[in-house]
C-alpha cells in the first residue's frame, strides 16, 4: 500500500487540530494518551479512506476469509481475557484490509484497523503463525499503543505540517520536485511515529502470546515467526521485511517468546497444513512478483524436482501454478493441473475446498460461466456466494427474473449485506445482478452503500440523488419502498459528508 506514508500523514497533521484533553482514563504502561477513544477511530477513518482507493488494495473472497477466520477467533479471546474493552470494541472499526504487496508486512492503525500485505501471507509457515502476527499487533490497538505514542511524539507535528506547505508551494513549479520533497520529510516523521518503544514490543508480545490457546492457535506459532524474523535479521534485511524495521527484533524479546514455552515444546512447531501451503501460494501469486517469476512457478510441476518435494510443499507448488496460468489466462495450461491438485488433496476437506474454488476461478477467467458455476463447491462461505454471483453475471439467466438459481443467489446477497453491511463486494454484486435484473432503483442504491462502506461519501451521496432522480420517474411495484430507503440513507449520508468534508 504506497499511499501509506502520506495517509498517516494526514491523519497525524488533523491530530494538531484535535482537542488536547486526555480523557481515556485507561491505565498505561508508561505515558498516557491524549486521543480520546472517538478522537482515534476518526483519525483511522481519514487513513483507512485513502487506502480505499490504493490501487494496491484488494478484496480477495479466499485470502480475506482465510485471514478473518484467524483475526475474528483472536477478538473473541480478546473480548473473553478482558484485553479489549467494551468502549474499544464498541467505537473501533475491527477491520483488516489486505495490500497486493510482496513486502512482509502488517501494520496497526488508529481506530482499530490492521493492514496486511500478502508478502506476509505469502511467508507464514501455518495459520498459528499468521496468528502469532494478528495477535501482536491486535494487542498494540487494545493496549492504545498508537495514541500514546502520537501523544509523546506530538512535537513533530509542526515539522510535519511545515513538510507538507513546502510541498504545496513546490507543487505549482515542478511537481516531481514537490512529491520528493514531501514524501522525503514524511517517510522520516513516519517512520519515527509508527516505531513503537521497545516496552510496546514487549507488553504486545506478551499480550498476544496469551490470546493465542484461548483463540485456538498453537502458541508456538510465535516462536516460528520468531524464528522467519531472526533469519531476515541475519540476511541483513534487503527490503523485502519492513515488518523488521518497525517492528525490531530484539534478543529480549526473542528470549521471552522462547522462555514462555512448555519444556520440550520448542522443537514442536506447528506443521503447515494443505490448506495453509495452498494459499500462501495464493497470496505470493496476487502479490504480483512479475511475468518472469510466474513463468518459473508454471513450469515448475514440470520439474525434475516436482516428485522428490513433500506432499505440501507439491500441492503449494501445484496450487501456484494453476492459479499462474488462470491469471494469465491460458486455461489449456492450467486445466491438466487441477486433477493433480485435486487427487493429491482429496482426502483433507479444506484443502478440497480450496482447489474446487480454484477450479471455478480458472472457468471463469476462461469465459465458460456455466462451467464455473459447476464447479463451485456446495457451501455457504463467502467466496463460494461471490463466484457463483460473479459467473452468474456472465450467463444470458442473469437477465431473466424467473432464473431459480439467480434468485437464489439475489436471496443470499441480500442476506450477506444484512448481516454483513461493510461488505462492499457483495453490494457491487448485487447492483451487478438487479442492474441485470431490470431493478434499476435497487441496483442504484446498492452502489452507493458499496461506496458508503469505502468511507466516499461524496460518491455514495451521488449514487443516492441519482436514485432519487430515478424514482420520480418510476411506477414499478416496489419501487415506493425502495425511494424511501433512498432517501432516509440520503439524509444519514449527506451528514457524514458534511462531518467529512469540515475534517479537511
Amino acid at each position: 500500500m504506497r499511499a501509506l506514508l502520506a495517509s498517516v500523514l494526514v491523519a497525524y497533521a488533523a491530530c494538531a487540530m484535535l482537542p488536547a484533553a486526555a480523557q481515556s482514563g485507561l491505565p498505561t504502561l508508561g505515558d498516557g494518551s491524549d486521543l480520546t477513544v472517538g478522537d482515534e477511530r476518526r483519525l483511522g477513518d481519514r487513513i483507512i479512506r485513502q487506502l480505499y482507493r490504493d490501487p494496491d488494495y484488494i478484496d480477495d473472497a479466499v485470502l480475506d476469509e482465510y485471514v478473518q477466520g484467524v483475526w475474528q477467533a483472536l477478538l473473541v479471546a480478546a473480548r473473553a481475557r478482558g484485553e479489549l474493552s467494551p468502549e474499544l470494541d464498541e467505537r473501533f472499526a475491527w477491520e483488516v484490509l489486505l495490500g497486493r504487496d510482496r513486502t512482509v508486512n502488517a501494520f496497526a492503525l488508529p481506530g482499530g484497523y490492521l493492514g496486511v500485505h500478502l508478502g506476509l501471507i505469502g511467508v507464514v509457515g501455518s495459520r498459528d503463525e499468521l496468528a502469532s502476527v494478528l495477535a501482536h499487533e491486535l494487542s498494540h490497538v487494545t493496549q492504545r499503543h498508537i495514541s500514546r505514542l502520537m501523544t509523546r511524539q506530538g512535537r513533530q507535528t509542526p515539522l510535519m505540517l511545515g513538510a507538507m506547505v513546502l510541498g504545496a508551494l513546490a507543487a505549482s513549479k515542478n511537481p516531481a520536485a514537490a512529491q520528493a520533497m514531501m514524501v522525503g520529510g514524511q517517510a522520516l516523521l513516519a517512520q519515527n511515529q509508527l516505531n513503537f518503544s521497545r516496552d510496546m514490543e514487549r507488553e504486545a508480545d506478551r499480550i498476544g502470546y496469551g490470546l493465542m490457546a484461548p483463540a485456538g492457535f498453537a502458541p508456538q506459532g510465535f516462536v516460528g515467526m520468531f524464528d522467519k524474523l531472526q533469519q531476515a535479521n541475519r540476511l541483513n534485511d534487503n527490503g523485502s521485511w519492513p515488518y523488521l524495521r518497525s517492528h525490531p527484533l530484539t534478543s529480549q524479546r526473542v528470549a521471552d517468546m522462547q522462555s514462555r514455552q512448555p519444556p520440550g515444546s520448542s522443537a514442536a512447531l506447528p506443521q503447515p497444513h494443505f490448506e495453509d501451503a495452498m494459499l500462501a501460494a495464493r497470496a505470493r501469486v496476487l502479490s504480483n512478483p512479475g511475468i518472469d517469476v510466474w513463468r518459473q512457478w508454471l513450469a515448475e510441476p514440470q520439474g525434475s524436482g516436482f516428485a522428490a518435494l513433500a506432499p505440501v510443499r507439491q500441492s503449494a507448488v501445484l496450487y501456484a501454478a494453476v492459479l499462474v496460468a488462470s491469471q494469465l489466462r491460458e486455461p489449456v495450461a492450467a486445466r491438466p493441473l487441477l486433477p493433480r491438485l485435486l487427487a493429491l488433496v482429496s482426502g483433507d476437506a479444506p484443502a478440497r475446498r480450496q482447489a474446487q474454488l480454484l477450479a471455478a476461478e480458472v472457468e471463469l477467467a476462461a469465459g465458460e460461466a456455466e462451467a464455473a458455476l459447476r464447479a463451485v463447491p456446495e457451501g455457504s462461505g463467502r467466496p463460494e456466494l461471490l463466484l457463483r454471483a460473479q459467473a452468474l453475471l456472465h450467463t444470458p439467466r442473469a437477465r431473466v427474473g424467473m432464473d431459480a438459481e439467480v434468485a437464489q443467489v439475489t436471496g443470499r446477497l441480500q442476506t450477506r449485506v444484512a448481516t454483513h453491511p461493510q461488505d462492499a463486494g457483495a453490494w457491487q454484486l448485487l447492483a451487478s445482478l438487479w442492474q441485470a435484473q431490470g431493478q434499476a432503483l435497487r441496483a442504484v442504491r446498492a452502489e452507493a452503500e458499496a461506496q458508503a462502506v469505502h468511507y466516499d461519501y461524496a460518491a455514495a451521496v451521488d449514487r443516492f440523488r441519482a436514485g432519487q432522480e430515478l424514482a420520480r420517474h418510476s411506477r414499478a411495484p416496489g419501487d415506493f419502498v425502495e425511494a424511501s430507503i433512498i432517501d432516509t440513507r440520503l439524509r444519514a449520508l449527506q451528514s457524514l459528508l458534511r462531518e467529512q468534508t469540515a475534517e479537511r
